[in-house]
């Protein structure tokens, strides 16, 4: 049979974004694939060397779409090491629920997409209306529930209100049962299992070797986190487990994402008992010099920032290293010999987002 070049996009259910996938198939197997990306480009390194420091947050925010608080924070950290700023201990808290407030939000919107992504249409409607309940308590928190620009170099905009914990309890309680319910839906759905369980395999030495980080990394069989092997604000202080799974299928990373939602959950509860009174923020210097890297966990991987200062208002040189443009170098990898009705699982189950990806 003739060998046929097929795209898979720009404009595909399955990109989750806009980028093409290009497949070579023989019938209906994978036999090579080229990711080409670019559409979405915005030059935002380059837009922020002419930008103060602090109008940066906004721009970092706009990285990804749905884990936008978690760019904005690693930019924040990395100036923070630069300038020598040690923030205050109540501000280091808040934004530790904030972060895993935003993992929730962003798991529950890859929830929400690789279920249709499969055949599972109610996936989508069960996560769409938990997903509100955190949303609506990161609008407590922050003030918006997307693009929040929260953190700050020396802190947080603003403090959490005096019923937040008592909202979020009343919220958790719920949400743990809604858990139970989408492990219902999947362990009893045949499709489900078939579709991801065996399907898109990949080895820990290839996920290293290629890169991959995060969720995708830890379901291949690495106990690797930032949040653990290189600490950051307080959560070398809290209790959690790192998710790990070692069969590498799809259905291993979607069972390492369902773990860290209730993970985030009980980070959040912790950091709301442990955190002190006190101050929220400190004065940054305006015209900081030097250098600093920095890499946080996002929840979809590794984030690394590189910030240079020379003494103006605005860096010398910033670069953003996000996880997903690092996982896309696997998919040929990873999609040869597969039939192309895998590929939705398939990507469903890396959780692609091209705002981050682009940049």
């Amino acid at each position: 049979m003739t060998k046929l070049w097929i795209n898979m996009g720009p404009q595909h259910p399955m990109t989750h974004g806009l980028w093409n996938l290009k497949i070579l198939v023989d019938g209906e197997t994978i036999v090579d694939a080229e990711p080409v990306l670019g559409y979405l480009h915005r030059g935002v390194e380059k837009l922020c060397e002419r930008r103060t420091y602090n109008q940066i947050i906004p721009l970092a925010d706009r990285l990804c779409y749905v884990s936008s608080l978690c760019f904005a924070h690693a930019y924040c950290l990395t100036v923070e090491e630069m300038m020598d700023l040690e923030i205050p201990e109540r501000a280091k808290y808040l934004r530790v629920i904030a972060l895993e407030m935003q993992r929730l939000t962003s798991h529950m919107t890859w929830l929400m997409a690789i279920g249709p992504d499969v055949g599972l249409i109610t996936l989508l409607l069960y996560c769409l209306r938990e997903r509100e309940y955190f949303l609506d308590l990161l609008q407590l928190q922050t003030g918006a529930r997307m693009n929040q620009n929260y953190p700050r170099i020396g802190g947080v905009a603003q403090d959490i209100p005096a019923n937040f914990e008592h909202k979020i309890n009343k919220i958790f309680e719920k949400f743990k049962v809604r858990v139970k319910d989408y492990h219902k839906v999947t362990n009893e759905s045949s499709a489900f299992l078939k579709r991801m369980q065996g399907v898109g395999t990949l080895s820990v030495e290839d996920a290293i070797a290629y890169g991959v980080t995060g969720p995708n990394l830890r379901g291949s069989g690495a106990k690797r986190d930032m949040r653990e092997h290189d600490p950051y604000e307080v959560y070398d202080e809290l209790d959690w487990e790192i998710q790990v799974r070692d069969e590498g299928d799809s259905l291993a990373r979607f069972h390492v994402r369902m773990g860290e939602m209730l993970e985030s959950c009980k980070i959040i509860r912790q950091a709301l008992k442990k955190m002190p009174d006190g101050p929220i923020n400190v004065k940054a210097p305006l015209r900081p010099e030097g250098q600093s890297f920095r890499r946080t966990e996002d929840s979809r991987g590794e984030v690394s920032y590189y910030v240079v200062g020379n003494g103006g208002e605005s860096p010398y040189r910033l670069k953003v290293r996000s996880p997903i443009f690092c996982t896309m170098n696997v998919l040929p990898k990873l999609l040869r010999g597969v039939n192309v009705a895998d590929v939705l699982a398939i990507m469903g189950s890396i959780d692609v987002c091209i705002g981050e990806t682009d940049k």
